[in-house]
């Protein structure tokens, strides 16, 4: 095609309307502008602020390094004449009329249309104990700034729900302030269902060394709270208490697909489906070409992992994806192409710069490949049906380019490493990963077929049953 046609095709499409005004919508609308759309271009965003980087939330925002309202994310010169709908959520979408219904009652025509509304933190789910003064969840500008003005009063202990990334990231800030913290996990050891068991009880020693009152396999049954209404008490699950001024809970994500119900889209607990090329699933299992999706919401699959379905909450998948998305978007059927990169997120915590590609949780062995294990120093290499499917490098981040590239090859597993000295854990063992018949929101489903009443799903455990 010319680029006198192609521009001619752009310009037909009309509208394009992106509802999700964070990270992947920015990311989206900059390619869109980039790629030559010149047409109406809305962000719809439930937030009343331009977008911003989550990230620094959980880390230099807690410890008073950065303000919650300097984290705006810069914006390309490209991103012009966009339509800013700020403060209004999506809740409903007509697919036959092509519009989006919004909580102030008004509604949004378009010709084609972003999905991109990312996820909210998993609420405490006893509701009279979630007022509770002192009980936080963290995930938008404002938790982050409220969590920050809370921790800076100095309060007697910290009571983090939850050893996960965000939590620990958390009771990280918390050491890093002097501030008594403890982390119940109900799993073995934190990152467990991340990183799997050998590498979590790395983690669960490094937290313990930096003064971490870690509680494993353990759960919080209720939080109580004085006259006043200040939570004051949390109740474990092995009958012991503890006397704390601020709970946070980081009992994960949950995706906003609500505003989708009966649109008519394979949209639910897991996220929007959508083939490789972001293009999202109706609910027979047939892809639509006006409705595209891209970042945490997004169920995708993956052909380094079989074409498994992943859901990802990471930053690079958000930017990558709605790169793809907005592309395809606006290009020549024949131009457009399938989102394939590897998978990668990065956390810092307790002095350890943790990076990971690929899909760890999809292994069923680790090994050790350079550094100690003892000394929170190392790349761990891992494996599943003889190929390597993931990296997590732990102060090591100049290998991650390099196991990048052998995931992209899908090399043979243990990975072999010509001049490096291999350290004594050297040899592949089980990467002790959660029980795998409990459902997470990992891969764990295959499409099959292409004609629509031959179409089956097959779900896929993760690792196998110990």
């Amino acid at each position: 095609m010319s680029s006198q046609r192609k521009g001619a095709a752009i310009q037909d499409l009309g509208r394009i309307v992106i509802v999700g005004a964070s990270l992947a919508g920015l990311r989206a609308a900059e390619t869109l502008r980039a790629e030559g759309f010149t047409g109406l271009l809305t962000l719809i965003g439930d937030e009343p602020y331009l977008p911003y980087d989550r990230p620094p939330l959980s880390k230099a925002v807690l410890t008073g390094w950065v303000p919650a309202a300097h984290t705006r994310l810069p914006r390309r010169e490209t991103v012009v004449d966009v339509e800013w709908r700020l403060g209004v959520a999506a809740v409903g979408l007509d697919l036959p009329a092509k519009q989006v219904r919004l909580a102030d009652g008004h509604t949004v025509e378009f010709d084609r249309l972003l999905i991109a509304t990312g996820t909210r933190a998993r609420p405490w789910a006893n509701q009279a104990e979630a007022k509770l003064e002192g009980v936080f969840t963290l995930r938008g500008r404002d938790d982050a700034q409220r969590l920050a003005q809370r921790l800076a009063a100095k309060p007697r202990r910290v009571l983090v729900v939850g050893g996960g990334f965000t939590g620990s990231e958390i009771a990280s800030a918390c050491c890093e302030l002097g501030l008594p913290v403890t982390v119940v996990e109900r799993g073995a050891a934190p990152l467990v269902g991340a990183l799997g068991g050998v590498i979590a009880e790395r983690v669960a020693t490094l937290q313990r060394q930096h003064g971490v009152d870690l509680r494993c396999q353990v759960t919080v049954t209720g939080l109580s709270g004085d006259t006043q209404g200040r939570v004051r008490r949390a109740h474990l699950s092995d009958g012991s208490t503890l006397d704390t001024e601020v709970a946070v809970v980081a009992l994960g994500a949950i995706r906003n697909t609500e505003w989708l119900r009966d649109s008519g889209l394979a949209a639910g607990t897991f996220g929007v489906g959508c083939d490789a090329g972001c293009r999202a699933y109706d609910i027979n299992a047939i892809v639509t070409d006006d409705i595209f999706v891209a970042g945490d919401v997004a169920r995708f699959p993956h052909p380094l992992y079989h074409y498994q379905f992943l859901s990802l909450e990471h930053w690079g998948n958000a930017v990558e994806q709605a790169t793809v998305a907005a592309h395809n978007m606006v290009c020549a059927p024949t131009a457009r192409r399938p989102h394939v990169a590897v998978p990668a997120f990065w956390s810092s915590q307790f002095g350890v710069n943790i990076k990971s590609v690929g899909v760890p949780s999809a292994a069923e062995e680790v090994v050790i490949t350079q550094g100690d294990l003892a000394s929170a120093s190392f790349v761990a290499a891992y494996g599943k049906a003889g190929q390597l499917v993931a990296a997590v490098t732990f102060n090591h981040a100049k290998w991650v380019e390099f196991y990048q590239r052998l995931i992209e090859q899908a090399a043979p597993f243990p990975p072999k490493m010509p001049g490096v000295e291999l350290p004594a854990l050297s040899c592949p063992v089980p990467a002790a990963f959660p029980d795998p018949r409990v459902p997470t929101h990992d891969a764990t489903v295959i499409l099959t077929g292409y004609d629509p009443n031959e179409r089956r799903v097959q779900w896929v455990y993760r690792h196998r049953s110990p």
